[in-house]
């Protein structure tokens, strides 16, 4: 018997919304992804055309909805060009201020709207750790989307509609999103510290995301922003030797700061995606009593390999 009725996912045709569309298809009786692009029904996962930016019929899919997660934003994997920043501020802000309009005339709006935001919003920090009540907001085009995006979520009028801001730190996955890259690194010999190695890195394995959303949406009492990262962060340097340990690779050569910038010009990015330390503590999850699945780096480093060795699929 599904526990859900309806789940919607805006913006959930990328890896992540495949990942929480995988999970939740066993657990509710419809899932629907908002979407630029079309795609076939597979099973109860369905796809609706929309843009972001105009209201339309898509909006009947929110009528009646246990859950909305917005997951709308270009990536940030590029070139800080000013083109490409309107790009991804707008990406974000307008299908937010959109979605909240459409939520606020609904008689049967979503019981939550979970806005799936960055933990990058937070300071620069090697010093301590950054949380949700103590936690110092940062500086630079990043941590501006990233407040914009927020002012934009929690602006909108929804009175029916329980909202929460999920910070996100770096999303480990098996198929897709930033392992596989680093993999790749080690695979070449190319695994050492990245910069100083000193960094710390704030990450979360995709298995504790799909069911924090799921653990949110059975606790009705929490709202507001929630860090959404495990609670143990690792330095760069560990990371990375974590990977190389778990994979077998005995070696891995490192990769200086002005070799990052190289690269980074080369293949169209930002050295700020790895230089950035972001040392994030999930505390309103742990005082909540959520139960992680993955606290530590080598077993989600453990699990993603043996996944994909596998070839088997997401279980939730």
């Amino acid at each position: 018997m599904s526990l859900y009725q309806k789940i919607v996912l805006a913006g959930g045709n990328g890896y992540l919304g495949k990942v929480l569309a995988n999970y939740y298809k066993n657990l509710c009786h419809q899932v629907i992804i908002l979407s630029r692009k079309p795609a076939a029904q597979v099973g109860n996962v369905s796809t609706i055309l929309w843009d972001g930016q105009t209201e339309g019929s898509w909006e009947r899919a929110l009528d009646g909805a246990d859950l909305l997660i917005n997951l709308c934003g270009k990536n940030v994997n590029c070139r800080y060009t000013e083109e490409n920043k309107k790009a991804i501020i707008q990406s974000r802000v307008v299908a937010t201020a959109l979605l909240g309009k459409v939520i606020g005339k609904l008689k049967h709006p979503p019981k939550l709207w979970i806005n799936v935001t960055s933990a990058t919003i937070y300071r620069h920090a090697e010093d301590r750790s950054q949380d949700e009540l103590t936690g110092e907001i940062g500086h630079g085009f990043s941590v501006d989307v990233c407040k914009q995006w927020e002012q934009t979520f929690f602006g909108t009028q929804t009175p029916g509609t329980r909202k929460v801001a999920l910070r996100m730190g770096i999303v480990l996955g098996r198929s897709d999103g930033v392992f596989p890259r680093l993999l790749n690194l080690v695979k070449l010999g190319l695994g050492g510290k990245q910069g100083n190695g000193q960094q710390m890195v704030s990450w979360i394995h995709e298995q504790d995301v799909a069911h924090i959303a799921d653990w949110l949406l059975q606790h009705p009492e929490i709202d507001g922003v929630i860090n959404c990262t495990a609670p143990q962060a690792v330095k760069n340097t560990d990371l990375m030797r974590a990977i190389r340990k778990q994979y077998g690779m005995l070696f891995g050569l490192p990769s200086p700061e002005w070799l990052l910038e190289i690269g980074a010009r080369l293949i169209g990015t930002e050295t700020e995606l790895i230089l950035k330390s972001r040392w994030v503590a999930p505390q309103r999850l742990l005082k909540a009593g959520y139960s992680f699945r993955f606290t530590d780096i080598e077993p989600a480093v453990c699990d993603i390999l043996e996944h994909n060795n596998k070839h088997s699929t997401f279980k939730s």
